[in-house]
């Protein structure tokens, strides 16, 4: 079955339409616009309390669709096809490899949706490979490339009516240029009219049928075009050809096929002329390393004793093709075709003889066969090929060449480490400059091209990037900058800038210019400069190919604007009787538009431009067949995007009021209600220039989504507005009209959402599928936030804590592997009375009465006014960091990287904090000592007011006490004499054993996990601390009495490690975890619903692994739940750009283990039962006694007199075998 049976006939047909292509299918499956949702652990935190994870991210999610990730958003120019999940995330549908401008629901005339219509500037969508153009199918998730053009795509309209889609852009195709249409599913057809000498930005419908294209183009595809003045302006570099040939002759002087290139004098003679042997056949063929269309080929004959080439043939390679020619014959002067056979004159009068070819074909080698000859044989004296197209090279030898004596022929120059990459897939060599490795620098890196223009005249200027898997080169490619300098001073328009992104899998290119470019002189060249751009990540590459310069002037008439009418046979030539195109012809000359929208039948227009007869500029409507001055005369700069919400126009560019300057705060954004006829300002506005406005679903405050405006572009601030402080961006802010203010302003728990995006569009039956590249996640959060099971959810810890805005803390660590920004550690403080949740790290936070807090907070919950924030008084370094924390009654012990004055006192490594007298406690424990002294770890002995610290230090005061000391009656003791190194995690196996973790010795023995016995006060290696691969940096306890626990930390070849020790070896999890793995923190959690049995861990628990995860199946986490032999994500979260990090969970109430299933051991059910058993039979032998009492006092009994008399007197003797000489004798049956 034919694909267009599927759909039906075409509703309407173009009369002039030529069919050009069919549609070749090549689909590979991404993802379709669907949800899968992921069940939620049944995790049961009751036993804990409170429950809080701390870190360094700025948003943060649960995982609870398969969807989600931690992807950050693009900064290398791609994009991708964006939609929203019910919980307010955003997933990636299908990525492209360059940005995507427009999207379109195709449905036919049907009503059958065939699919959405991608374009953009791709050469890859979703894995495949799609030059431009490609329809995705939103169920299927189907990627179908439409290929045929070549280009960038900027605009798409599809129309139901006509079963049609029109596709504007800088792209070229079969006839048509900037402009074709997809009609039904049949293929690529020209429009009547053949597209537009210039860019399309925007194609829209009036309510009349009709279709609106904009942008700048003053002509029609098919309108006369100003030819150059001189054809075949460019001669192909021939001279750099490999040159090889076949029967040469064996004169010496004669047989060197390289003797006719660049030879145009037409002498014959040794070195001179090429000649084949007597009576021979043969070929002389030339292998360019550039691709090229010839359109005219050069020939000289030889005359060297009486020989010469009479007839030829020239093959294209590598089509294999036999090229057809015009040519006039020299003896007749009649325009003749050839062939297989072209005839060479052997008069000696005719220096050189020219063959136009007929049809214009690409190609990179040619061949030119030698069939017949004059005299003894054939030979040539020279040959040249010349092209329309000018083209210059960043390879300097494929430019015109030097023996051609040209005056001004083409050129480039390169600056830096470039090397000659082969063209393999691509046109032609290019240049690579691999900036990665020590000393590298994208500084000075450069290449200049000077193109051979001669002819004054209007160009479109074009730069060719090859692509990157061809090269290997996709993961490193970079961003160049590239400016052009077209036109003399002090013309205005004389240069211009374009940055490129080179990250394109696939050849493409880029329209870097539209306009006036002068000819070459002695005193000015036209000239194109790519360069890396300054302030990109050195280890990048950056490619150079070529630019190419190609005449566009025409008689057409247009400027910007045109109507066509789908229904008319032919193009209408007076362009005067259409109100559109009077609209553009009015325009100033050169008029950019940029976008068009229609609301209630009126056509609003925006761009670069101005009507000075009616007073207005960058903006206009067209109404009632006229165009109308929008208020205060539009506005003062370029309108880029321009969008619909029910009456408003919202739209964004480089302005900054209106013309006349009478409404503040339209800084690059602004609204037009249409109804009223006035602007309108979103705030203040933004710091810069805005390139895209689109609308988006956000979930503001519940799981019901508002519809919002997004603006992107290039500004890093919304500006401060009446009691709203200017708010830092990364070129995206989002805008809430039901709020009419800034989500970025709203003090609400709204979803984190950051990058750009560039179109929407609304799929009947689907969710709205976005443009752009988005980071996202459920929650904007700093740091910290809390965590319930009944139901799972995360809640903001709201601590005031700002972005960080500076580098992390630059002082060494003792033990890698932990944050040095974020929040690090916490804990729940409870005692008399108070309610307080402590937070340590490397942050900055602003105080409830608005003071600058450092590195450690206090959450202040207690009494009728929760919610109050607090910090340290002065005394500490603004750079100490928090790594520790731990109470005992009413007195916080903090450590980390701290360093300052306390009490008048130096204090390094450790602070102590009175929390019930809020100050600094007197006096401050002694002072570490060491080299880079780091506090890690502390922990406070069970039962006991003993206070362990452990880290990187040596000395506590003037007393030795390395890797870890203990603070006991107000003095630092050390705990026995061995122990060395730095420890990084503690836990007790008891009241009376300590268990460390970290990169240790013992009697200068290296371990990674020691015991301490607080009784013996000497430290033991753990036996089977050998099998651990590296130093710990966490330690997870298993069970009640940590016999059993689990350790984390990185191996020596930097890997991250996770292994559990069951009581007497080390059982490891295997690779389970990616490279780039650190993991922070273990804690093992109490299961509702338990899973499978295994030996790692026990089916009511789950071990949470937080940190920096990469699971090889999924992609990054900052947590995952481990049962034992799967890791299941568990948190997602971002940190600026990046992927964020979980440091720990802290609870309120320590875990206590419970056996699976709640059951107990054997023994101890049988001692509780035996128990109850005693107990039964003690209260059934109480209550006989009552009764019996009871009884006799009820039947008159008396108590028996209490005098005693001599017992013995009347106590006789009863011989023992009365009483147990029967004992051993038989008994008889008891009678019936």
């Amino acid at each position: 079955m034919r694909l267009s049976s599927l759909f039906g006939p075409t509703a309407a047909d173009f009369a002039s339409l030529i069919q050009l292509w069919p549609i070749v299918t090549l689909i590979r499956p991404t993802q379709g616009v669907n949800y899968t949702p992921v069940p939620p652990p049944d995790l049961d935190l009751s036993q804990l309390g409170r429950v809080a994870l701390t870190g360094d991210f700025d948003s943060i999610s649960l995982y609870t669709y398969q969807q989600q990730s931690e992807n950050t958003f693009a900064t290398n120019g791609t994009q991708a096809l964006i939609t929203r999940l019910p919980n307010g995330d955003f997933a990636t549908m299908a990525a492209a490899d360059g940005y995507i401008k427009a999207l379109c629901p195709f449905v036919m005339s049907s009503g059958k949706l065939a699919g959405v219509i991608v374009g953009g500037n791709f050469t890859e969508l979703g894995g495949v490979p799609a030059q431009g153009v490609a329809m995705y199918d939103t169920t299927t998730g189907d990627i179908t490339p439409l290929p045929g053009l070549n280009g960038t795509v900027n605009a798409i309209l599809c129309d139901q009516d006509t079963n049609t889609v029109y596709v504007g852009g800088q792209f070229t195709g079969a006839n048509s240029t900037n402009a074709v249409a997809w009609v039904g599913m049949s293929g690529w057809a020209n429009l009547p009219f053949e597209g537009f000498n210039g860019p399309v930005n925007s194609i829209i419908k009036e309510s009349n049928g009709n279709v609106i294209f904009g942008g700048s183009f003053t002509g029609l595809g098919n309108s006369t075009t100003v030819m150059p003045e001189q054809l075949d302006q460019q001669v192909i570099n021939v001279a750099s050809a490999n040159i090889s040939s076949s029967s040469n002759s064996s004169t010496p002087g004669f047989n060197n096929p390289s003797n006719i290139i660049c030879k145009t004098h037409g002498d014959d003679g040794p070195g001179n002329t090429w000649l084949l042997d007597d009576d021979s056949p043969g070929w002389w063929r030339a292998d360019m390393n550039f691709g090229y269309e010839p359109s005219l080929l050069r020939i000289w004959n030889t005359h060297q004793d009486g020989r010469g080439t009479q007839t030829f043939r020239f093959t294209a390679i590598p089509i294999d093709g036999i090229m057809n020619f015009t040519f006039t014959d020299p003896d007749t002067g009649v325009e003749g075709h050839c062939d297989a056979l072209c005839p060479l004159s052997s008069q000696t009068t005719v220096p050189y003889q020219d063959f136009r070819f007929i049809n214009t074909v690409g190609m990179s080698a040619f061949q030119i066969d030698i069939s017949a000859w004059y005299g003894q044989g054939g030979g040539l004296n020279g040959i040249e090929l010349f092209q329309n197209d000018i083209f210059a090279y960043a390879v300097d030898t494929s430019n015109e060449p030097s023996c051609a004596n040209i005056q001004y022929g083409s050129n480039s120059t390169a600056t830096g480490p470039w090397t000659v990459t082969p063209s393999l897939q691509s046109n032609s060599e290019y240049l690579t400059a691999n900036l990665i490795g020590p000393g590298a620098s994208t500084n000075g890196v450069s290449v200049t091209f000077e193109p051979d223009v001669k002819q004054k005249g209007n160009y479109s200027v074009t730069m060719f990037t090859p692509g990157c898997i061809q090269d290997n080169s996709c993961d490193t490619r970079g961003i160049v900058n590239v400016t052009g300098t077209y036109t003399t001073p002090p013309a205005t328009g004389i240069s211009t800038q374009t940055v490129i992104y080179q990250t394109n899998n696939y050849d493409k290119y880029d329209v870097i210019y539209q306009g006036p470019v002068d000819t070459n002189s002695d005193s000015f060249r036209p000239t194109v400069t790519l360069a890396a751009l300054s302030g990109q990540k050195d280890g990048v590459t950056l490619v150079a190919q070529r630019v190419q310069f190609n005449l566009t002037d025409s008689t057409g008439g247009l400027n910007g604007l045109y109507e066509f009418n789908p229904n008319a046979n032919t193009t209408e030539s007076d362009f005067s009787s259409s109100a559109i195109d009077s609209a553009g012809m009015g325009l100033s000359a050169g008029a950019i538009i940029t976008t068009i929208q229609v609301q209630n039948s009126v056509t609003y227009v925006g761009g670069n431009f101005s009507n000075q007869e009616l007073g207005f500029k960058n903006i206009f409507s067209i109404g009632n067949g006229n165009s109308t001055a929008l208020p205060n005369g539009g506005l003062d700069a370029e309108v880029s995007s321009m969008i619909p919400y029910a009456d408003l126009l919202f739209i964004g560019g480089n302005f900054t009021n209106t013309m006349n300057g009478s409404v503040p705060g339209l800084n690059n954004v602004a609204i037009f209600n249409t109804t009223s006829q006035s602007w309108e300002a979103l705030g203040a506005g933004v710091s810069g220039a805005v390139d895209s406005v689109v609308t988006l679903d956000v979930n503001i405050t519940t799981d019901q989504p508002v519809v919002c405006v997004s603006v992107n572009g290039f500004f890093d601030q919304i500006l401060a507005t009446g009691s709203s402080k200017a708010v830092s961006v990364a070129g995206f802010a989002i805008w809430v009209p039901t709020q009419q203010n800034w989500l970025q302003n709203l003090n609400l728990q709204s979803p984190a959402i950051s990058g750009q995006l560039s179109a929407m569009t609304n799929v009947t039956g689907s969710a709205t599928l976005l443009a752009g590249t988005l980071s996202s996640q459920d929650m904007s959060a700093q740091d910290a936030v809390s965590l319930t099971s009944n139901p799972l959810a995360l809640d903001a810890l709201k601590v005031g804590i700002q972005p960080q805005q500076v580098g992390p803390v630059t002082r060494k660590r003792a033990i890698t592997g932990q944050n040095t920004t974020g929040v690090v550690t916490g804990l729940f403080y409870n005692n008399g009375g108070m309610n307080v949740t402590v937070l340590g790290g490397a942050f900055t936070a602003t105080a409830t009465n608005g003071t600058t807090i450092d590195n450690l907070a206090f959450l202040n919950n207690t009494g009728s006014n929760p919610g109050v924030v607090s910090g340290l008084p002065v005394g500490l370094d603004s750079d100490s960091t928090f790594l520790a924390l731990a109470t005992t009654g009413t007195v916080l012990y903090a450590g980390g990287t701290v360093s300052g004055t306390v009490n008048n006192a130096p204090v390094n490594g450790l602070i102590v904090y009175d929390m019930g007298l809020a100050g600094y406690s007197r006096p401050q424990p002694p002072a570490f000592g060491g080299i880079d002294v780091a506090v890690n770890a502390i922990t406070v002995r069970p039962n006991n007011p003993e206070i362990y610290v452990g880290g990187s230090f040596t000395t506590a005061g003037s007393l030795g006490c390395p890797a870890v000391c203990v603070f006991r009656n107000g003095a630092w003791n050390p705990p026995g004499t061995t122990l060395g190194g730095s420890v990084s995690a503690f836990a007790w196996q008891g009241n009376n054993q300590l268990l460390a973790g970290g990169n240790l010795t013992i009697n200068n023995n290296a371990t990674t996990l020691a015991t301490y016995d607080t009784s013996k006060t000497e430290w033991t290696a753990l036996d089977a601390a050998s099998d651990v691969p590296g130093p710990v940096t966490a330690i997870g306890p298993a069970d009640n009495d940590a016999s059993e626990f689990w350790v984390a930390g990185k191996s020596t070849n930097g890997s991250a490690f996770l292994m559990k020790y069951d009581g007497s070896q080390f059982r490891s999890i295997g690779d389970s975890l990616g490279k780039k793995t650190t993991i922070l923190g273990l804690s093992v959690l109490q299961l509702g619903k338990y899973h499978e049995s295994n030996d790692l861990v026990p089916s009511n628990m789950v071990l949470l692994v937080t940190g920096q995860l990469n699971l090889p199946t999924f992609g990054n986490v900052s947590a995952a739940l481990f049962n034992g032999t799967t890791f299941s994500p568990f948190i997602l979260s971002t940190s600026g750009n990046g992927p964020g990090s979980l440091s720990n969970l802290f609870s309120e109430k320590a875990i206590k283990f419970k056996n699976a299933g709640g059951h107990m051991a054997v023994g101890f059910v049988v001692l509780i039962a035996l128990a109850c058993a005693l107990g039964a039979i003690f209260l059934l032998v109480v209550a006989g006694i009552l009764i019996e009492r009871y009884r006799r006092k009820h039947e008159g009994y008396t108590p028996a007199p209490t005098n005693y008399f001599d017992k013995t007197s009347n106590m006789g003797r009863i011989p023992p075998e009365h009483l147990f000489g029967r004992l051993g004798a038989s008994r008889e049956p008891p009678m019936l």
